[in-house]
């Protein structure tokens, strides 16, 4: 089993987590724009040498934010 890129969003953040097997979290990070959110968790998972993700969306459907979200991950070099 893979590592997750977990994304959820309330009314003002976007958070994504990297969540190993047992549940625990690896890294995580928030913010306000779903670009910079996926570009960062990007960076936070290779910094903790994370290269292959299983994308974790929740009841959110792949649209808009965390479609952003997903793309800028993969551009920073996450492959799902």
């Amino acid at each position: 089993m893979r590592t997750k890129l977990v994304v959820r969003k309330s009314s003002r953040y976007i958070y994504a987590q990297l969540v190993d097997e047992l549940g625990k979290t690896v890294v995580g990070t928030r913010g306000t724009k779903p670009e910079t959110v996926g570009e960062e968790i990007a960076k936070l998972g290779k910094k903790a040498k994370i290269s292959q993700v299983t994308f974790d969306r929740g009841l959110h459907r792949y649209h808009g934010q965390i479609k952003a979200v997903a793309e800028a991950a993969r551009k920073g070099g996450l492959e799902f």
